[in-house]
């Protein structure tokens, strides 16, 4: 595992459901093609598998 992911927003979340508009914004993503670095950690991949439709990932 990496140490880092590095986590793009590449779809709007307009029309998504509130749970995954909740966790894009708990990503730290605002506007669309925003990146933010998070640590590689169970709870980090949990919410990026809740909204991979919405998010591109790179690992670190």
């Amino acid at each position: 595992m990496a140490d880092k992911l590095k986590i793009t927003l590449v779809k709007s979340t307009i029309g998504a459901i509130p749970k995954h508009k909740k966790t894009v914004e708990a990503l730290g993503l605002k506007k669309l093609h925003k990146t933010v670095e998070l640590p590689d950690n169970a709870a980090t991949r949990g919410m990026i598998h809740q909204v991979k439709h919405l998010v591109k990932v790179e690992e670190i």
